[in-house]
């Protein structure tokens, strides 16, 4: 983030809901990571940000749509890029 960025960084920052990571949240990740580490091959956490997001009926917004193969959670691409079609 740029000095120049950062309150419109926390501006965004402030419409997401937090929750702490509890012991049921931290059990579900292991699952989800011993179930999906040796074929997508996510990471610790990307399983604790599933196994929050499946508890809490979130969503995940990510570039890296590999890394959430779940069935039960509801996964977007972050952005798309479109290119700008040259006039002339």
């Amino acid at each position: 983030m740029r000095p120049a960025e950062t309150d419109a960084t926390f501006s965004l920052l402030t419409r997401f809901n937090t929750v702490p990571v509890d012991q049921a949240i931290v059990d579900a990740a292991a699952t989800l990571y011993q179930k999906w580490h040796p074929s997508h091959s996510i990471d610790v956490n990307d399983a604790i940000l599933a196994a929050t997001a499946i508890r809490t009926n979130g969503q995940i917004y990510t570039q890296n749509l590999k890394h959430y193969p779940m069935t039960e959670l509801a996964v977007h691409p972050g952005w798309t890029l479109t290119r700008k079609s040259k006039s002339g």
